[in-house]
């Protein structure tokens, strides 16, 4: 009998890919949102707000092995933006499932955490992620609770999400001809695709390897942002033109994420993983063909 795997935020840019991922290797899963996205079955979706403790108990009375948070706010400036939304959502919204699932017979929760976790960056977005992970970690001291914490950077794809920094990106140097960066393009990233990270999301749960551990989860692609726009100069062909505003973006790290932190976490690699240069060619053919629509 297959295994039964509820991801909280299926809907969102990552989440609709783990579902994905979860089906293809033979796990009943289903999404928990808010909405159903363009990319989920609908026989696949059920309706949940993280903020209703109502909501979440209901979904988690179908019984489940793997529960996945995924859900909260994961767009950085808007939580810089409004802090009290992001500690309800990414706080809170986690803490109702945590609370939800304590006294049932999961075998592991798996928070979506952020690199900006162990970063003095991040302002308020990676604060409510360390606290959220800092929640996580008493539940399982508490409650007995196993769990993997997935501390993801830089993920990207073709699919049109709020997140989804690269394919923004690219669109805006498509209709724009153009790319204004508000830092000196020396700033570097570890990219990966997010069929790759929905990958090794899912693997996470072969054996005990990462029972009750901290992951990192980045790619193999490191780059620098003047080097990301290069290629996709290059590959679109064009006299794009590229500006720089300032040497330093707010809010986020230029180099490293990683701040002293004690918590130790495991680096999980792709391999195969899907090249960046096809990765934004996929970006760009998606962007063209939703014009056409």
């Amino acid at each position: 009998m297959a295994s039964k795997v509820v991801v909280f935020g299926g809907s969102g840019f990552l989440g609709g890919y783990v579902i994905e991922e979860l089906i293809s290797r033979g796990y009943d899963a289903i999404s928990a949102d808010i909405q159903q996205s363009e990319y989920t079955d609908q026989q696949k979706f059920v309706e949940c707000d993280i903020s209703n403790r109502e909501q979440i108990a209901s979904v988690l009375e179908g019984g489940f092995d793997y529960v996945y948070n995924l859900a909260g706010f994961a767009n950085l400036d808007r939580a810089v933006e409004d802090p009290i939304t992001t500690a309800q959502l990414n706080i809170v919204g986690n803490l109702n499932i945590l609370e939800a699932v304590r006294n049932t017979s999961i075998k592991r929760f798996i928070f979506a955490s952020s690199a900006y976790a162990m970063s003095d960056k991040g302002s308020f977005y990676g604060i409510s992620k360390l606290a959220s992970e800092k929640f996580v970690e008493e539940y399982s001291k508490k409650y007995d609770l196993d769990y993997t914490i997935v501390r993801y950077g830089s993920v990207y794809s073709e699919r049109r999400f709020e997140n989804n920094y690269i394919y923004h990106l690219i669109k805006e140097a498509i209709e724009t001809n153009r790319i204004n960066h508000p830092g000196d393009g020396e700033e570097i990233r570890e990219y990966i695709h997010a069929a790759d990270a929905a990958k090794l999301s899912v693997k996470i749960l072969d054996g005990e390897e990462y029972l009750n551990q901290h992951v990192i989860l980045t790619g193999l692609e490191r780059m620098k942002r003047s080097e990301l726009f290069s290629m996709i100069k290059e590959i679109l062909n064009s006299d794009l033109d590229i500006s720089y505003e300032s040497n330093v973006v707010p809010n986020h790290y230029k180099l490293s994420p990683y701040s002293f932190h004690p918590t130790i976490s495991k680096k999980l690699i792709s391999n195969p993983f899907i090249d960046m240069g096809q990765g934004i060619l996929e970006c760009i053919k998606e962007i063209h063909s939703s014009k056409e629509e």
